[in-house]
């Protein structure tokens, strides 16, 4: 099959033969159909999050069950299908307490060594070298994934667009619902309006928030955020974004700001950007070892909750999320903005890295 391999720290993303795939018991192939184009991804081709190469990255994608391994109950070949970027192993401490997003599995064999469960990739080069994979190496003709994180697409959903469901909107879910436990009627604040802020945003105004400000330095992203449900657009180049929500807000600040960005002017941002009692979520990754500087006494005395979210819980969310996207709540015609060839995947991530890609990119294969 075909592949965009990461070759080294820095490289190009290079399109490779490799090896067909095949699935182990409890997995699933997939004939790959798209893979968003996601900022995470961005940060293992720059060496700001540490992971093995050589490598295929794309962790969010959409396409069609082509296999299935033994044991695997409820999917069939020819099956459209999308799959989120958190695997769970389904047996450890935290997937049988429903924490699937901190899967002790998902960290230790796939985020540091690149494997699936056994300890394997399922990826290797034509002379038998290991290619390692970003959660399923979605930036591929084909993938294999756990069956735990395999989903039915509805009917009528764009399949080009569904891959943008298994990170942009599923995290924005998780952000939403899981950590802010955002309620109808509360005030939102999102800090970059990118592919998973865009997310953020029309998700907030689903669940009933309101007001709902969109912070950005890019006049085309506020635009397409306010598209998306944002009441109120802040350009960042202009103002100091925590008093301008402030000023919003009546002075106040919002119940909820989202990071979404991983910065450490934004993260200061959005925790000032919160009312006294308020809740700052933190999406956005940075590179390891980034710290932000947080007023401690404002944090204690105005009881402000900083809260992390990595992601949502696969088995409960993610048919959620599809659910959402099939009713008309999540518009994937508007979130997803630009469609890259797989021959032209590492100019989608020159495009991401210079700021340059509105909403989200998604890789056709």
């Amino acid at each position: 099959m075909r592949a965009a391999v990461l070759p080294h720290v820095g490289a190009n993303l290079q399109v490779e033969e490799l090896r067909d795939p095949r699935p182990k018991p409890g997995e699933v192939l997939v004939r790959v159909r798209a893979c968003g184009v996601c900022h995470t991804d961005l940060h293992v081709i720059k060496g700001e999050v540490k992971f093995p190469t050589p490598c295929v990255l794309g962790h969010e994608i959409s396409g069609v069950v082509e296999e299935v391994g033994p044991g695997v109950d409820g999917l069939r070949p020819g099956q459209a299908v999308a799959c989120a970027f958190i695997m769970p192993c389904g047996t450890c401490f935290y997937c049988v307490r429903g924490e699937e997003d901190l899967c002790e599995r998902f960290f230790e064999y796939n985020r540091l060594r690149g494997t699936l469960y056994d300890g394997q990739t399922r990826l290797f080069r034509p002379d038998g070298t290991p290619v390692w994979m970003y959660s399923m190496g979605g930036l591929a003709e084909y993938a294999v994934v756990p069956a735990t994180d395999v989903f039915p697409v509805p009917e009528g959903l764009s399949m080009e667009r569904a891959a943008v469901l298994g990170c942009a909107v599923f995290t924005a879910f998780g952000a939403i619902r899981n950590a802010a436990r955002l309620q109808p009627g509360e005030s939102v604040a999102v800090f970059a309006v990118g592919g998973v802020g865009s997310a953020v945003v029309e998700l907030a105004h689903a669940f009933g928030a309101y007001p709902i400000v969109a912070v950005d330095v890019r006049r085309e992203k506020l635009e397409l955020a306010r598209a998306l449900g944002a009441t109120h657009v802040v350009d960042a180049r202009e103002t100091r974004p925590q008093d301008a929500v402030r000023d919003i807000t009546g002075g106040r600040g919002v119940d909820v700001a989202f990071e979404v960005l991983g910065r450490p002017e934004t993260f200061v941002q959005a925790v000032e950007a919160v009312r006294d009692g308020g809740r700052a979520v933190m999406v956005g990754i940075a590179p390891a070892g980034v710290t932000a500087p947080v007023e401690i006494t404002r944090v204690v005395r105005r009881k402000i909750q900083i809260l992390g979210s990595y992601g949502a819980r696969t088995r409960t969310d993610m048919p959620l999320v599809l659910r959402l996207a099939e009713r008309g709540a999540i518009h994937l015609d508007r979130l997803v903005t630009r469609e890259f060839p797989l021959d032209q995947a590492d100019e989608a991530y020159r495009l991401l890295d210079q700021g340059a890609i509105v909403g989200r990119a998604v890789v056709v294969v």
